[in-house]
């Protein structure tokens, strides 16, 4: 599709997203997990293929990503509106949401069921976990948007993972302290992934709940409130729980809580690299400087960023936070990470190895 727009300073812009239809690949990452447990029963129960999502995320994508590289092209800024305005963008994130649900069902229904040795039920949960982790990135989308009904799948997206407070806490907490000591969601200097989920997990928690709380209070509402947006993403997570519990039995309890886990660990990987070591410096005033481009880590590696709807394209997203995924714009001049994101947590796992990567970055840009 070709976007156009007539200015009066550049006349008519026309720009073609070659990427248009690429973003379909994003749902690969709920399909994975079924097309594994398809092939498993389709090769008379060849429990080797569950290894397969997980050798996706973080192999395949991360070898695509340096083999096709990196896309530094961005839409014209005259037709960034345009863009933003195209219903087709946001149809593919609400249709992958049910796609992530019908995943869930269908691993726990085949971990119950099939007769798997232990690593290849672990394979499968780890699967499960990191697509409902990616399915946080979704939510984190849909959290941005103002719509009712964004808002609603943002919050099943959200369900996944049973991380309900993720939405308030991310825009009203993490956008206003990002990059400051302050933010439990931005990792220190010198930090590992370990140390950072120790204090990230709890403190995103605490947040969340304390935004949610002052909200209702404005509007003049209980915590316990059936307005409380956090207490209903909780309950669509523990309904679900208990309707497969009472389905599957109580077998299912360890994975639905461990892909869970996983879910979360995934999110704090990714708020890890994001702001890695960055900081905002503090005025004589005691406010901090506004968040620059240059407060987030980037990547333009193409095939990640298209997994992951262009949450790697970070400094824009901070700077315009309701510009839409595929309108988020590449910057020169900004802190780059060294490959997209499945690479950079593979990295991340060893500190040391992060730490010799990551530093020297980090300095240039302190």
């Amino acid at each position: 599709m070709i976007f156009v727009a007539e200015t009066n300073e550049a006349g008519r812009v026309e720009y073609r997203d070659t990427k248009r239809y690429l973003w379909w690949l994003g749902f690969t990452v709920p399909v994975m997990p079924i097309v594994a447990i398809l092939l498993y029963y389709g090769l008379g129960e060849a429990a080797w293929v569950t290894l397969l999502p997980v050798l996706y995320s973080y192999v395949f994508i991360p070898l695509l990503d340096l083999v096709m590289g990196e896309d530094h092209a961005n839409p014209p800024a005259e037709v960034v509106e345009k863009m933003a305005e195209d219903s087709y963008y946001r149809a593919l994130l609400l249709l992958i949401v049910p796609a992530f649900w019908v995943m869930l069902i269908a691993s726990a229904w085949f971990v119950v069921t099939a007769d798997l040795p232990w690593w290849s039920y672990l394979a499968m949960t780890v699967a499960c976990g990191m697509a409902s982790g990616t399915a946080l990135t979704v939510g984190h989308e849909l959290g941005h948007k103002q719509g009712r009904l964004d808002r609603m799948f943002a919050m099943f997206a959200n369900a996944l993972s049973g991380y309900g407070h993720f939405c308030i806490e991310h825009n009203k907490g993490h956008h206003t302290w990002v990059a400051t000591p302050e933010d439990p969601a931005s990792a220190r200097f010198n930090e590992s992934i370990y140390a950072f989920a120790g204090r990230e997990l709890p403190g995103t928690l605490k947040r969340g709940l304390h935004h949610e709380r002052e909200r209702l209070t404005r509007k003049g509402f209980s915590f316990w409130s059936t307005k409380n947006e956090v207490l209903q993403g909780y309950a669509i997570t523990l309904g679900v729980w208990i309707a497969l519990t009472l389905w599957l039995g109580l077998a299912v309890l360890p994975f639905i809580i461990l892909q869970s886990i996983i879910g979360w660990f995934q999110l704090t990987q990714a708020n890890y690299v994001e702001h890695y070591g960055l900081k905002r410096s503090k005025k004589e005033n005691g406010r901090y400087q506004p968040v620059e481009p240059r407060h987030s880590w980037n990547t333009n590696h193409i095939v990640s960023n298209l997994v992951l709807f262009h949450l790697q394209r970070h400094s824009d997203h901070h700077a315009n936070p309701m510009r839409p995924y595929q309108a988020l714009r590449n910057f020169d001049e900004l802190p780059r990470l060294p490959s997209g994101y499945p690479g950079c947590f593979a990295l991340a796992s060893i500190p040391p190895l992060w730490f010799k990567v990551m530093n020297p970055k980090v300095m240039d840009w302190a």
